[in-house]
């Protein structure tokens, strides 16, 4: 008996001793390391347990409780792929409705629910061949149908796509296939939106961060369709995400914080971008986060699947896409704010938001102040990247054996026992 108190003594003063960092690093839930922490053999006879930072209860939620409209009410359509359904379903019925019997009863006449479906404000006196799109108010009717459109596939691709790959593969502990969805929505969204903005970005003069050319001929509110549609889809989709982060519908992880800020400076960047025309330059940041956010989600299901060696080449492609395009193209993008900000026409150096022009004096440093902010997180991020780069190449093993429970306990007495253990 007296063992044990003495041991429980030293596990609380050792405690303490243990860095912020350290506890990042060794954190299941932590959005960025827990993925990357070598997981329990595949197909071992584990327990099902949750401890996943998404709660399992949105991952439940085929039978509606309360129905559609309480889940309207207490915002659980986020998160519940039926409400989102049905959701989804009214507007599209609508316009099918409009178009099948407008012509007989108001011929003519512009279907109303077109703006929640398709991208307004068309630019009449633009080339047929070349059609160009402007914006306003009906572009929020568009972004609202869009976030409950990514609440319903990212609940739709978690749970029946991705559920079914991860039993495939023995993956067995709820906490674990909830994380494994979350990482093959994460790979799907933004391989399929980087690429999407690669082939828009072969369309416009900024080709490969031709930086001029973001100020050149500004303001750029004539924007293509597809970029203008491709605008209007990252911002739905970061305002889906920030919904199910800011109203805590799902668990939150342990690095909530850091996900708040990131989405907070994110939306500050869309929305100001699109706001004062900043189109091309807004672009050109996106898929300067998409293309290495795509290589970090395969590099996590990997991790899960149980092909560390593979993982271990994966992280190192992975470390030299984001070193490319989270920072030596951000950094070159900061560059181009703060030295060729000029190349403005001066007519255009005013505010005056009836002729599309916003970029006063003062803006250069609107510009700057978020971006630079989203660089400061990358750096974080990229410092503890490196470090689980290391360890993957010092203690890559196929096989290893770790506490069957290690998605059901808690890391904390984990860490301080082994502490225990040295003395």
């Amino acid at each position: 008996m007296s063992t044990h108190r003495s041991l429980n003594e030293r596990l609380h003063k050792r405690r303490p001793r243990a860095s912020s960092l350290h506890r990042i690093e060794t954190d299941k839930g932590h959005h960025l390391t827990g993925p990357f922490m070598v997981q329990t053999p595949l197909g071992s006879n584990t327990p099902e347990s949750c401890d996943s930072p998404v709660s399992s209860d949105s991952f439940n939620m085929i039978k509606p409780k309360g129905g559609l409209v309480a889940d309207l009410l207490n915002a659980r359509w986020v998160v519940n792929p039926v409400s989102s359904f049905k959701l989804l379903m009214i507007p599209v019925l609508l316009y099918i409705n409009w178009e099948l019997l407008a012509p007989y009863v108001a011929p003519g006449l512009p279907n109303p629910v077109a703006p929640l479906l398709f991208i307004s404000y068309p630019i009449p006196d633009s080339s047929p061949d070349d059609p160009r799109y402007g914006k306003g108010y009906l572009d929020l009717a568009f972004l609202a149908f869009h976030i409950v459109f990514y609440s319903f596939v990212r609940q739709f691709v978690t749970t029946a796509i991705c559920r079914p790959i991860a039993r495939y593969f023995g993956i067995k502990k709820q906490g674990k296939l909830d994380r494994f969805g979350e990482q093959g929505y994460a790979l799907l969204y933004f391989a399929v939106m980087g690429a999407w903005g690669y082939r828009i970005m072969g369309q416009l003069p900024t080709w490969w961060y031709r930086t001029e050319y973001f100020w050149i001929d500004y303001p750029h509110w004539q924007m293509k369709p597809e970029l203008k549609r491709y605008f209007l889809m990252q911002a739905s989709y970061w305002c889906q995400q920030f919904i199910v982060l800011a109203l805590r519908l799902e668990k939150p992880r342990k690095d909530y914080n850091e996900l708040i800020a990131h989405h907070f400076v994110t939306l500050w960047l869309v929305g100001w971008g699109y706001l004062t025309n900043l189109t091309l330059i807004g672009h050109a940041i996106y898929m300067s986060m998409d293309i290495p956010d795509a290589f970090l989600a395969f590099s996590k299901l990997l991790n899960y699947m149980g092909f560390h060696k593979l993982k271990v080449g994966s992280l190192a492609v992975f470390l030299v896409v984001w070193s490319y395009f989270r920072h030596w193209l951000n950094l070159v993008i900061l560059w181009s704010i703060w030295f060729e900000f000029d190349l403005i026409d001066e007519s255009n150096r005013v505010w005056a938001p009836k002729t599309g022009a916003w970029l006063t004096w003062w803006m250069k440093y609107q510009i700057v102040f978020p971006i630079s902010l989203l660089q400061l997180l990358n750096i974080f991020w990229y410092y503890l990247i490196l470090r689980i780069a290391i360890r993957s190449l010092r203690d890559v093993k196929v096989d290893d054996v770790r506490s069957d429970d290690e998605d059901g306990g808690d890391d904390d007495n984990d860490d301080d026992t082994e502490d225990a253990k040295e003395d």
